[in-house]
């Protein structure tokens, strides 16, 4: 039985929304604290992708692909043209993400996952991606794909349910600090090109483009920042903020999830060399604190795939990876 991909519209709103439905419950069903599901998730799908598909003016490119067999519907594949943080440079375009709600029903044809890869990848190509990245659930059913398409991990969203709520040693960070803060995000930004130089690229503004978004981070009720100290000097920072659509697509409730992604100690300098304790630890209580009293319950940290010091700290913290990314370059 032959499989054929092509575009989904308006007119195949059900049976898109229902792959969907299925991919989402599977997530749930794996790790029910952090994805959560609303009431009506079938509504909740078919408003998000309403949305997507009539917009005018979307922020970013959407793009639903749908593989059909004998004339039904049985996969599902949704990618962005991810817009690059302003401290970072894409010399060649904007990455194209495949999604982590990709879907394929169980009764679809044996090698319709790979087929659904290969077309959404021909599809960002041809839409201007540059390099590809591809995202998909701890347990989730397209890992091997991405490792035979010649995908390796490059990012993971470590997860922790039942946070913290004693703060570590840390005072919260205030404007007198953004100079310090840019320093730390430079040494920061060096390791992360260190690790993956195909991937982060640093843009020669970084340093004035970040140290404005830290100036107007502290003006920015939805957000924490803390720094820890030693002798007077700043050794390390953290943000954590609100989760995003980025990661949880619909129907998912992200009301009670928080994120950490600017998160750098100097501990870490050495990225094979696990640390304990000190002020890594306690910026990522402090992290943990400040979104529980925000009536959180939920927390995922951003953590370099080759980061070893950093994700074994999160580890031992009782995080688990609950996302990973993946990097073709191009």
């Amino acid at each position: 039985m032959s499989v054929t991909v092509r575009p989904a519209t308006l007119s195949d709103l059900d049976p898109l929304a229902e792959l969907l439905l299925a991919g989402a419950l599977d997530r749930s069903a794996r790790h029910p604290d952090l994805w959560q599901m609303p009431d009506a998730p079938g509504t909740a799908i078919r408003m998000a992708l309403r949305q997507a598909m009539e917009a005018d003016n979307p922020p970013f490119r959407q793009q639903y692909l749908l593989a059909e067999a004998d004339g039904r519907a049985v996969g599902a594949a949704h990618s962005i043209l991810l817009p690059v943080p302003p401290i970072y440079h894409s010399d060649n375009g904007m990455p194209g993400l495949v999604m982590e709600d990709c879907h394929i029903d169980d009764t679809a044809p044996a090698g319709t996952r790979d087929i659904l890869l290969r077309a959404v990848e021909a599809d960002l190509i041809a839409a201007g991606a540059g390099n590809l990245l591809a995202s998909d659930v701890t347990g989730g059913d397209w890992a091997d794909s991405y490792a035979r398409h010649g995908y390796a991990p490059v990012t993971l969203y470590l997860s922790r349910t039942g946070l913290r709520s004693t703060p570590g040693a840390t005072r919260p960070a205030r404007a007198a600090d953004v100079p310090a803060i840019v320093e730390a995000s430079a040494a920061h930004r060096r390791m992360l090109h260190r690790l993956a130089p195909q991937f982060w690229k640093i843009h020669p503004e970084a340093d004035a483009r970040f140290g404005a978004w830290m100036t107007r981070s502290l003006t920015l009720e939805d957000r924490d920042m803390a720094v820890t100290e030693a002798e007077g000097m700043l050794t390390g920072y953290v943000v954590s903020q609100p989760a995003t659509r980025l990661h949880f697509p619909a129907p998912h409730d992200i009301a009670g999830i928080g994120v950490v992604d600017d998160f750098y100690h100097e501990d870490f300098a050495d990225p094979d060399d696990p640390v304990t304790g000190g002020g890594t630890d306690a910026l990522l209580r402090s992290a943990e604190a400040a979104r529980a009293g925000r009536g959180d319950s939920s927390v995922m940290v951003v953590c370099p795939a080759a980061w070893t010091a950093k994700r074994t700290l999160l580890e031992r913290a009782g995080y688990a990876t609950a996302i990973t990314w993946y990097f073709k370059p191009r």
